[in-house]
């Protein structure tokens, strides 16, 4: 793998080579909008420049909303925080008391506790697998849900904390992998995201067929991204970002 950054229509660009891509692949990173270009050793610079050129005014599009969309402060995991579940903010609560550690939801509040002297992390980290068992407690219905409208069906679901992407797909091991954040938005945005990823396993990449199999298995799709790319997002440190060896396709979403 080798890296070069090169300045493109005014954009500072990271072009990382490697040996194993077949094609070039363009992401955007956030929370500072950073371009990265990934490609196979041997294409031209010239014609990695075009490429970038032609994508442009996607690629600002998605900087924009990317620089403007609203993240939350980060979170220490204390009495008054404010914390999603389902599209709909619920006051943290934290008790200290007793040796056990648990949560428990109220119509307006989440009830953290923890015995004495809990640190910040080890609360993250309790809150982190609240949120994984949340989802989990749907995510088999949603599934049977979205495979009986598309007529798909993929092999293994998996759940990871990612920072930049919602799902992602393995086409070849037909394996999805499901952001744990969605646990944290409004239902319909997890049907779309998991019915997203099982088009892609019937057809690869975005075109036009895609995008036409998305809109008749999810037609609320545009309602469900909307509101992805709306609501206030979690904290992310500058040069934060995912790295997905499972990856075969980059999407968007944000």
């Amino acid at each position: 793998m080798r890296n070069e950054e090169v300045v493109i229509g005014g954009l500072p660009v990271e072009i990382i080579r490697k040996s194993n891509l077949k094609n070039l692949y363009i992401r955007v990173k956030p929370p500072e909008g950073n371009v990265t270009v990934s490609t196979p050793m041997d294409v031209k610079k010239e014609d990695i420049e075009l490429f970038v050129l032609k994508k442009l005014p996607e690629i600002t599009k998605i900087r924009d909303r990317m620089l403007a969309q609203e993240r939350q402060s980060k979170r220490e995991y204390v009495s008054g925080e404010s914390h999603y579940l389902w599209g709909k903010p619920y006051r943290l609560q934290v008790v200290y008391e007793g040796t056990k550690r648990n949560i428990i939801k109220t119509p307006t509040k989440i009830i953290m506790t923890v015995p004495e002297g809990t640190d910040s992390d080890s609360r993250e980290v309790l809150m982190t697998e609240w949120y994984r068992q949340e989802l989990r407690r749907v995510l088999d219905s949603v599934i049977l849900r979205c495979e009986k409208k598309t007529g798909v069906h993929a092999e293994e679901y998996r759940i990871k904390n990612m920072k930049t992407r919602w799902g992602t797909c393995n086409i070849d091991k037909r394996r999805i992998w499901i952001n744990l954040q969605l646990a944290k938005k409004p239902m319909e945005c997890l049907d779309y995201v998991v019915i997203h990823e099982l088009v892609h396993l019937l057809e690869k990449n975005h075109t036009h067929r895609f995008h036409a199999l998305v809109e008749e298995f999810c037609p609320t799709w545009r309602e469900a991204k909307k509101m992805l790319n709306t609501m206030p997002l979690d904290y992310l440190e500058k040069g934060e970002a995912d790295t997905d060896d499972e990856e075969t396709d980059i999407e968007r979403y944000l």
